[in-house]
């Protein structure tokens, strides 16, 4: 019997392994939220196969996601970025990334952890929804208002509450699988 998936994943085999092994699981780990965090950047206004489609690229354009090199990248190494036609050769977005590796090196410094910032939003604990198809998901809630505006008051760039609300589904802060959906429970667990 084939497992029942969210709608918007089911049909492309990266989308599905994506949608099987990552989206929606808990994730705490600073270096990971960061690489989620860089990937809803370039994200902004494209659709999310594009970027899945790229995610090796930017992992090795950006130095495995490291956050300590990239909020050290001067002039040489953002134009070389932009000049890489395996990533996505936004400026604003490139040079945003440099931003926010900085600016998440300070909520570190403040909190511990960016993880232990970003999961005090919800005491610690996914919240879990019940849809019964994934078109019934907000874009954005009050929470996402909320930490988008935090974030955007500490500096951050292209952390708008529909692109916090994706990152927070990303990694596991909502459970947005479909309640029918192999994962659903699954990610309830972690």
């Amino acid at each position: 019997m084939e497992k029942h998936r969210c709608g918007w994943c089911v049909g492309d085999d990266l989308y599905e392994a994506y949608h099987d092994n990552e989206w929606g699981t808990p994730l705490r780990d600073d270096d990971l939220l960061f690489e989620f965090l860089v990937l809803e950047t370039f994200q902004a206004g494209l659709s999310w196969i594009t970027i899945l489609k790229k995610r090796e690229n930017f992992r090795v354009a950006f130095d495995n996601f490291d956050y300590k090199r990239i909020a050290a990248y001067k002039e040489d190494k953002i134009q070389s970025l932009l000049q890489d036609a395996g990533i996505i050769r936004n400026k604003l977005k490139v040079r945003g990334t440099v931003t926010n590796a900085r600016l998440f090196m300070e909520i570190q410094e403040e909190y511990g952890s960016f993880s232990k910032y970003l999961w005090d939003y919800v005491d610690n604990t996914p919240i879990q929804n019940r849809w019964n198809d994934y078109k019934e998901c907000p874009a954005n809630t009050p929470l996402s208002d909320k930490i988008s505006k935090d974030l955007k008051k500490r500096g951050f760039k292209f952390v708008g509450s529909t692109i916090i609300y994706a990152f927070m589904q990303a990694i596991g802060m909502v459970n947005d699988h479909e309640v029918n959906c192999f994962r659903y429970e699954m990610v309830q667990e972690q």
